[in-house]
């Protein structure tokens, strides 16, 4: 009955007719059991002046006559309309809810209803509301990514629930995506303010839906396709196709091979083909030039680097000082404006768009402050940290697995390009400078 089609009733009708000889009456318990418009009424009534099947209710009988069929007609009316008036009731009931800042149905993953004084409330799990939380902060702040991050929620024990332990893909990439955790509910097509907790902080939330926007998914474990490399020649992505071939011992070999992908389709492309372990090696080639073995020019160099972030940290003082004013002169603002809300002074429309500006005002300068704040605190060791990390690639690299390996190449690398049959790789900062070498003869005690 919940379909508007009421497919079972269509096929009890179809049947029904089809065996109209055979059957002397059909049977339903109410009128309202069966007529739920004036359609199904006037099928009905075809059933029984057509084609000879009486049509009986059990809680009330009726007389097969004119008048009999009039008793059933307002049975059925009153019927379509407590529907219907039912279906708005239910509407509004819900709406309302929302305007509450209640969920309508059922709460998203990390959170569960509970009843309070007879009234439905929602609070967050005492299990799952923390899985949540360290969901966002792998993604925002360790380098994890949806495949990867399925793996370390398994290798922490954090585990779906009982019955299916790990975290499927699709249901991470919806938590990540899902407004619920930022105080938000989801009702006709929009998101509404609710009154449950947060689980996520804005600032973590914004970082993670930039760095989705960014993401790529792999369904394969080529690695140097998926968008990491592009065409030299015309721009396009470089793509991977791994090739089997059956070895006369029985076994078989795999061969993986990179093509520009529009190379089949643009006149006068190369018919470049490289292997998987020709880029390997070159990787491993940029990975030495940026080795420093000499002990005291390693210590110089991290001397250097936190001279230059204690530095930086100086200037930050100022710009955090600024933007804590105004912060400051925003909530000044909030307050104002709801001072003429409860004079009436404005509209609740007006009160509503204007609240909503100076919100997302506020998130804004607090993302820019936590990141100023971080990086105050954090600039100097992730540098010496990015150095480190330097030295030691090739060893990391030699027992990496496919997905550490592209965490790898996201750190270091801006973009990689291949020309011809050469990988060119453009080094994100501070890389770029212990990838081009030292120069001493312009470098100081604060500088390189």
């Amino acid at each position: 009955s919940k379909q508007e089609a009421r497919t079972e009733f269509s096929a009890l009708i179809d049947w029904t007719i089809k065996n109209a000889h055979t059957v002397d009456a059909i049977l339903f318990y109410k009128v309202d059991r069966a007529i739920r418009n004036t359609a199904d009424l006037a099928r009905l009534e075809d059933l029984e002046a057509n084609h000879g099947v009486l049509v009986e209710f059990i809680q009330q009988p009726f007389s097969h006559t004119p008048a009999g069929w009039m008793q059933i007609r307002n049975l059925a009316n009153m019927a379509t309309y407590q529907t219907q008036q039912q279906s708005i009731d239910v509407k509004e009931g819900l709406e309302r809810r929302v305007r509450e800042g209640f969920f309508s149905q059922v709460v998203p993953y990390g959170y569960q209803n509970y009843r309070q004084n007879n009234r439905g409330l929602v609070r967050v799990h005492p299990e799952n509301g923390s899985k949540i939380k360290r969901i966002f902060e792998l993604y925002a702040y360790h380098g994890e990514r949806i495949d990867s991050l399925v793996k370390r929620l398994y290798q922490e024990g954090v585990y779906y629930s009982s019955a299916k332990p790990k975290f499927g893909r699709s249901k991470i990439a919806t938590i990540l995506s899902d407004q619920s955790y930022i105080g938000k509910i989801w009702f006709r097509e929009q998101w509404w303010d609710g009154t449950h907790e947060p689980l996520v902080d804005y600032a973590t939330w914004q970082r993670v839906q930039g760095l989705l926007n960014r993401g790529h998914y792999q369904s394969h474990e080529l690695l140097f396709a998926g968008e990491l490399i592009e065409c030299g020649h015309c721009g396009h992505v470089i793509t991977g196709e791994s090739i089997k071939k059956p070895l006369k011992s029985g076994g078989i070999r795999r061969h993986t091979y990179y093509r520009c992908s529009k190379y089949n389709t643009i006149e006068g492309h190369p018919k470049t083909r490289l292997k998987e372990s020709d880029i390997d090696r070159q990787v491993l080639g940029f990975f030495k030039q940026m080795r420093i073995d000499d002990e005291s020019l390693k210590k110089w160099f991290v001397s250097v680097i936190k001279a230059k972030t204690e530095s930086d940290q100086k200037l930050a003082v100022d710009e955090i000082a600024k933007l804590n004013r105004l912060q400051t002169e925003i909530r000044g603002k909030q307050d104002r404006l709801l001072n003429l809300r409860m004079d009436d002074e404005i509209s609740k429309a007006d009160f509503e768009r204007k609240s909503s500006e100076l919100r997302e005002q506020e998130a804004n300068l607090s993302i820019r402050l936590a990141g100023l704040q971080q990086d105050r605190h954090e600039n100097a060791d992730l540098a010496v940290k990015s150095f480190e990390l330097s030295q030691n690639l090739i060893e990391r690299w030699d027992t990496a697995d496919y997905d550490a390996k592209r965490q790898i190449l996201e750190i270091l690398c801006l973009n990689l390009t291949l020309n011809g049959v050469s990988v060119d790789i453009e080094w994100r900062k501070p890389f770029d400078v212990i990838a081009k070498g030292l120069n001493f003869s312009a470098s100081g005690e604060d500088r390189i």
